[in-house]
């Protein structure tokens, strides 16, 4: 795994530099060995349910859709792999800025987070930070793509200290805070496909209007909502100032909510498939049916995915063992993430 380093007065950051439920940076080899050796003639790749962006960063090469339902990863996915072009330098004095700021005023945050997740006082650098890349942004002082780039920041920097086990379902009562807020520069490259496109919105409503050679399909697997993991980068990266409530200081959430985690997932899914416009369609899907709890299970079983990637095309299916990254309440034997290829008819 790539790292951080230090250069000069600041430290600089990579894509994978940040903790993600689901996150699929360390299966990339996995999925990369399969396309290369299963799809020809791929020239653009839609990742649909991109979170933070792992899959897509195997593809830079090809023209990019990328798409997440949650705003907080939409804002990273433009950083690193949107079309418009910015200026390092700029992200580079932002950054060394930020990381001098002392003594601050209260703000958002502070009345709302103080000591919860962080600090006081990093609450307070988190809302003037978060204030100030909005008032640049109005002020045509950055371009769309460096406020991107900043927030992105802020939210990695955020991420690397918070009290939580890495995920903002709660937070330790009584700790004492020992790392205080950091921002790296995100090594996005600059130059990228010109006809890139990055996406807020739902998956099943995007491929209705979208076309790629290869789309690639990672959705929730069981009932854990990734807005109410992460409703606090949400709350930032928005930074509509909603009204917070209960232990977890979790903001409105209920039009984040993705089918996928429901009941629903298998009719929505099937719904999914049946309006891509593609060559190929790689679904990841671990085998988690029936091993975990009831929070754990997986929403569509095998029968139902291979019934309904079958109508659309050949399927084949591989798997790799592995062990993801989850919120610390399962530990289940022979996890293997499994990959259906279905190349489409027509």
């Amino acid at each position: 795994m790539a790292v951080a380093v230090k250069t000069g007065d600041y430290k600089t950051s990579l894509i994978n530099n940040r903790r993600y439920l689901g996150n699929k940076y360390k299966l990339l080899p996995f999925i990369t060995k399969v396309v290369n050796e299963e799809c020809s003639d791929i020239d653009s790749v839609a990742d649909i349910f991109a979170g933070t962006g792992a899959v897509s960063s195997a593809f830079t090469e090809k023209l990019l859709i990328t798409n997440d339902l949650m705003y907080s990863n939409y804002i990273c996915n433009y950083a690193w792999f949107g079309a418009e072009e910015y200026d390092p330098q700029t992200i580079i004095d932002c950054v060394v800025r930020y990381n001098s700021l002392s003594d601050l005023e209260d703000n958002y945050m502070t009345e709302n987070f103080s000591d919860t997740y962080f600090s006081r006082d990093d609450c307070a650098k988190i809302g003037y930070i978060r204030e100030d890349i909005e008032s640049l942004y109005e002020n045509d002082r950055i371009n769309q793509r460096e406020r991107a780039i900043l927030i992105t920041s802020l939210l990695y920097a955020m991420d690397k200290i918070a009290n939580t086990c890495g995920h903002y379902d709660a937070y330790r009562k009584g700790v004492v805070f020992e790392k205080t807020l950091e921002l790296y520069v995100p090594l996005a490259e600059v130059h990228n496909t010109a006809d890139n496109q990055c996406y807020n919105t739902d998956a099943n409503e995007l491929v209705k209007d979208i076309t790629a050679d290869l789309v690639y399909i990672d959705p929730p697997y069981n009932s854990r909502q990734y807005c109410d993991a992460y409703h606090l980068l949400e709350n930032v990266a928005r930074w509509e100032k909603p009204e917070v409530f209960g232990v977890a200081r979790k903001m409105d959430r209920s039009t984040m909510k993705s089918k996928y985690c429901t009941q629903s997932a298998t009719e929505a899914f099937e719904q999914l498939i049946g309006d891509i416009k593609a060559k190929y369609i790689l679904l990841s899907y671990n085998n988690m049916a029936e091993k975990g709890n009831d929070r754990s299970n997986a929403k569509i079983s095998d029968q139902d995915i291979m019934r309904i990637l079958e109508k659309k095309g050949e399927v084949k299916v591989f798997s790799e063992s592995y062990k993801a990254f989850t919120t610390g309440k399962s530990d289940i034997d022979d996890n293997q993430e499994r990959l259906f290829l279905c190349r489409c008819f027509n």
